[in-house]
């Protein structure tokens, strides 16, 4: 650090506001220090400067998983917001499993992570216990639960269910029926898609449960079964798009025209829905949006620049297409 102070012409404590505290410092001073950086190819000692400071500048992220594209959108707007204060994220997926999760979460407290935003399953008794007692912010995303453990950043995946049941009434649809997941958030789109139902006096949805978070070969499967027991359905609701895509590929296969003979639609509005044929309804989320106001949050409150709890809610909107 001294060398780098010498070579920009500035004082240590230049050096150290430059690698950690990049937005106090003019940005013809930053611009000089940085490029001191790389002449001489510094590595600042993190270690030694959580140590100093208390913090570690990394935050966790912890996902269901990173074989699908649904929440790639989420974790580019958290980094995004961390990256402009100097933070760096550190990731971990649970593959939808509680004790992977619990895992997680106890080695990233143990790594010290200044703060943690999960996008919430269903925690473990044990994982709750763990965060309450680290002390550090925490916001839960993709969601808007009655029970958080601090901060929230989502919708109501409830609500959104509903909103696609009476949707698909509106259109005239009777017999409805769901391919996806049945846990965490996938259950509550679930209840809503059924209670939806129920308000619009449709007769009792059809399910049919898939482990998470699924593939297209699996919807494809699911789709014969389904109209093997009930062929009287007329609109499938999937947990997710890629789903829904599976279910369109299938009708195309079987010759089910879509949406006269059934009609399908999806959820997340991931960039497949625009570009099947005919192009996939969905029910759109802000994924982008809750990862970067969850950045924000959780930086906030480690600044001691937010208020002891906060809620957002980032709301929904059904996409129409021609599927659906």
């Amino acid at each position: 650090m001294e060398d780098v102070a010498r070579e920009a012409g500035v004082s240590l404590v230049t050096v150290s506001r430059a690698v950690n505290h990049p937005d106090m410092l003019a940005p013809e001073t930053l611009a000089q220090v940085r490029a001191a950086i790389e002449r001489l190819r510094y590595v600042p000692n993190l270690m030694a400067g959580a140590l100093a400071s208390s913090r570690s500048r990394i935050a966790a992220a912890v996902i269901p998983t990173l074989a699908s594209s649904i929440f790639s959108d989420t974790m580019d707007g958290l980094s995004q917001a961390l990256a402009g204060r100097g933070y760096q994220l550190l990731l971990g997926q649970t593959h939808f499993r509680v004790d992977e999760e619990a895992q997680l979460i106890k080695a990233f407290v143990g790594r010290r992570v200044d703060g943690m935003v999960l996008i919430r399953t269903s925690q473990s008794p044990s994982a709750r216990a763990t965060l309450l007692r680290a002390g550090i912010p925490v916001v839960e995303a993709w969601d808007l639960a009655s029970d958080p453990i601090d901060m929230m950043v989502g919708f109501s995946n409830r609500d959104a269910g509903e909103a696609a049941s009476r949707y698909l009434a509106g259109k005239g649809y009777r017999q409805l029926a769901y391919i996806g997941s049945e846990e965490g958030r996938s259950s509550a789109r679930l209840t809503g898609f059924r209670a939806g139902a129920r308000a619009c006096g449709l007769p009792p949805v059809v399910a049919h449960p898939l482990p998470a978070p699924g593939t297209l070969a699996e919807a494809a499967h699911a789709l014969q079964q389904l109209l093997q027991r009930c062929p009287e359905v007329r609109a499938v609701l999937c947990s997710n798009d890629m789903l829904a895509a599976g279910v369109l590929f299938e009708c195309q296969r079987r010759r089910l025209a879509v949406p006269d003979r059934i009609a399908v639609m999806g959820f997340a509005d991931l960039p497949i829905a625009a570009a099947t044929e005919p192009p996939l309804t969905t029910v759109h989320v802000p994924s982008y949006e809750i990862g970067r106001r969850a950045g924000e949050l959780l930086l906030a409150r480690i600044h001691g620049e937010a208020a002891d709890s906060a809620r957002v809610d980032l709301g929904y909107r059904v996409i129409e297409r021609a599927s659906a």
